[in-house]
């Protein structure tokens, strides 16, 4: 502050004295470099003055960090998927008759826990219908099945919501980002609450029924498909921020590339959400052979029920039935995609993504009807749904390697 004040004296006594001396003078070449030095003088002073604090805003780093972070998102819910669908299979879904956000996060602890825990699971269908004889010991195994596929669920929510909040302060995300990641964090909430809708279906009495309790087929396919589409939304959004779209000329191939790609993915995202009727109803075991259904390519209990509307999401046969022709339609439609895309000069990396996609999809197929064969062991059905998200990965970044360059 002294020397900026010395320096300001010094300039209003030069200049004063400049214009005494530019009365008295009548020479230009002394008037313009007096002018010249107290613009120049001006520049120095402004420049000294303190700057503002920066502002973090969206930049190429910023957008390579949430990028990163909606994809470690995305992995966490294949895995939420992954372990619900070993949940279902090991048929250890119903094991937890209660639903506490916070209070059941820590399991039971000592023998007198266990017997109480285990004493309210007897008091509902699937114990008293199915698992009548089922020892304390089994009981912990389905339960911790259950315990740690909701654990994993609050381990999804937190690793959305807490970055979010951060995020948000820091000042990282734009307009557009910020309502893309509050749509994220409340599907998170939604799925949660969505998943024990489901588990109530399969605890409610039903005294005019006497086949095995199992939740409800259409609450199983929203719990799942609404963890899908999250899953695809963190996805999407994660590479589109990581990786540049590419300079494509946008030529008529091109745009019938992209809307093809766009509806195999479509057909992708339809046939995962329909195996979920099929887990939903046992359907895989209903049919065990191929490329025929028993004897017949088209059953004879297709429509069996009434009205017609009802077999495409009650009958064992005609979901099976449909999981059959919409994996095969996948299959057909991802190879047009492949053999289209030879046609055309491409990027390498959106030439390897359907490369990808077509080798997984055809692993995919091989893996549904070598577990529809050996009557869906558990292991190889585990195995056939975490394809299912793959293939669905695939499509996904198929589609971001021929976005449109934004405007």
């Amino acid at each position: 502050m002294l020397l900026s004040s010395v320096r300001t004296a010094i300039f209003c006594g030069c200049r004063n004295a400049g214009k005494g001396f530019q009365n008295n003078s009548r020479s230009p070449q002394l008037r313009q470099w007096l002018v010249k030095r107290g613009q120049s003088t001006i520049t120095v002073e402004a420049g000294a003055s303190p700057a503002p604090a920066a502002v973090t805003v969206p930049s190429a780093a910023t957008n390579r960090i949430l990028g990163r972070w909606l994809l470690g998102c995305s992995g966490l819910v294949v895995g939420a998927v992954v372990l619900g669908g070993v949940t279902r299979l090991t048929e250890s879904g119903l094991s937890m008759v209660d639903w506490h956000l916070v209070r059941e996060m820590k399991p039971p602890q000592t023998q007198a826990e266990w017997e109480a825990e285990f004493s309210k699971y007897q008091q509902f269908p699937e114990f008293k219908i199915m698992n009548h004889d089922m020892t304390l010991s089994e009981f912990k195994f389905i339960f911790f099945m259950e315990w740690g596929h909701r654990m994993w669920g609050r381990l999804v929510g937190l690793a959305y919501v807490l970055p979010t909040i951060y995020f948000w302060r820091k000042g990282y995300f734009n307009r557009s980002m910020k309502g893309k990641v509050l749509g994220l964090c409340g599907f998170v909430f939604f799925q949660g609450l969505l998943g024990w809708y489901m588990v109530k279906s399969g605890l409610e009495e039903k005294p005019e029924s006497y086949d095995i309790p199992r939740v409800s087929q259409y609450r199983l396919s929203a719990h799942l498909g609404s963890a899908l589409l999250l899953y695809c939304a963190s996805l999407w959004t994660g590479l589109t921020l990581l990786r540049p779209a590419h300079k494509l000329a946008e030529t008529k191939n091109l745009l019938q590339l992209r809307r093809f790609a766009k509806g195999t993915g479509g057909l992708v995202f339809l046939t995962a959400l329909s195996g979920a009727f099929v887990a939903g109803l046992d359907a895989g075991l209903v049919y065990n052979s191929f490329p025929k259904m028993g004897e017949r390519w088209v059953p004879d209990d297709l429509l069996a029920f009434s009205p017609a509307l009802k077999n495409f999401f009650e009958n064992p046969t005609t979901v099976q039935f449909d999981h059959r022709i919409l994996a095969i339609s996948s299959l057909t439609a991802i190879t047009g995609l492949y053999l289209f895309s030879r046609r055309m000069v491409l990027p390498r990396r959106a030439r390897m993504a359907i490369n990808l996609l077509t080798t997984m999809a055809y692993a995919q197929v091989a893996l549904g009807i070598s577990t529809l064969l050996l009557y869906v062991p558990t292991p190889l059905a585990a195995t056939h749904q975490s394809g299912s998200v793959a293939l669905l990965s695939l499509a996904i970044w198929v589609l971001a390697e021929l976005r449109k360059m934004p405007k």
